[in-house]
């Protein structure tokens, strides 16, 4: 069965592999603080149906309580290690099974394996506060290698740490009109990009959610991302087939045999 990611808006993607359904970063929310979702509705419920759900980090619009709370019983929850400690409500939501992960670890998912890899990301539930848990990426290994990145800065061992991949989901953007540290915009994502040279990508992480009453600062930040990868990608990485997606819609990219 080929390889399927379906992108639902910001860091959120099912990705189909070997029989399983993998879901990066559960988003549902129309609003989330002072963020509301400006493009696209919500997903649909059938976004939540899923074998196992990965978080790469502890941020609130990644690592989201009411969103992971509508997953089905029983679907696998992979956190980075010491999240239960820094967020309690994780511990509440005992229908799901919850498995801590580590940079190196490796899980066994049906046919399937999970990798844990490095992020360079602030992993904190807030910006104050110890620094109980890392931020991570996953690669999921079946009929296709999928780099899931999270929110990452780039690093100078990031293709040693990731390894060979078929597929990179990789953030463009942000939820406001600056991104700090610890982020790709476009251009450093097309810079992971040209180190990793996958055989496809998918931009995510832009384009969904903005901070309420900001719509006319620096717009740009909002709806560019994507075409400004899929630009750059061109000219810097033209051997990766970059596949823009919609809100809700799906890709079968091309692996190796």
């Amino acid at each position: 069965m080929p390889v399927e990611i379906t992108w639902w808006g910001h860091a959120t993607c099912t990705v189909e592999d070997s029989g399983m359904r993998l879901l990066t970063d559960p988003l549902f929310a129309r609003r989330l603080a002072h963020l509301r979702r400006r493009r696209g509705a919500p997903p649909p419920p059938r976004a939540a149906v899923a074998d196992v759900a990965l978080v790469s980090h502890l941020h609130a619009d990644h690592l989201h309580l009411p969103s992971l709370a509508r997953l089905a019983p029983g679907t696998r929850l992979i956190v980075p290690k010491g999240a239960p400690l820094a967020v309690p409500g994780l511990r509440r939501l005992d229908h799901l099974q919850l498995i801590e992960v580590a940079p190196g670890d490796r899980t066994q998912v049906g046919d399937l394996v999970v990798r844990t890899v490095p992020a360079r990301h602030d992993g904190r539930r807030l910006p104050v506060g110890p620094h109980r848990s890392p931020a991570v990426g996953y690669v999921i290994e079946g009929e296709a290698r999928t780099y899931f990145a999270g929110d990452t800065g780039l690093f100078a061992s990031m293709a040693e740490e990731v390894g060979p991949v078929d597929v990179a989901l990789l953030p463009v953007g942000g939820w406001g009109p600056y991104l700090g540290e610890g982020h790709l915009d476009a251009g450093r994502a097309t810079q992971a990009l040209a180190q990793l040279m996958p055989r496809s990508a998918v931009p995510v992480h832009y384009g969904t959610y903005w901070p309420i009453g900001m719509d006319a600062v620096r717009p740009h930040e909002f709806h560019a991302p994507g075409e400004e990868f899929v630009r750059l990608a061109a000219e810097r990485a033209p051997q990766v087939a970059v596949h823009r997606l919609e809100h809700g819609e799906s890709v079968r990219p091309e692996v190796a045999k």
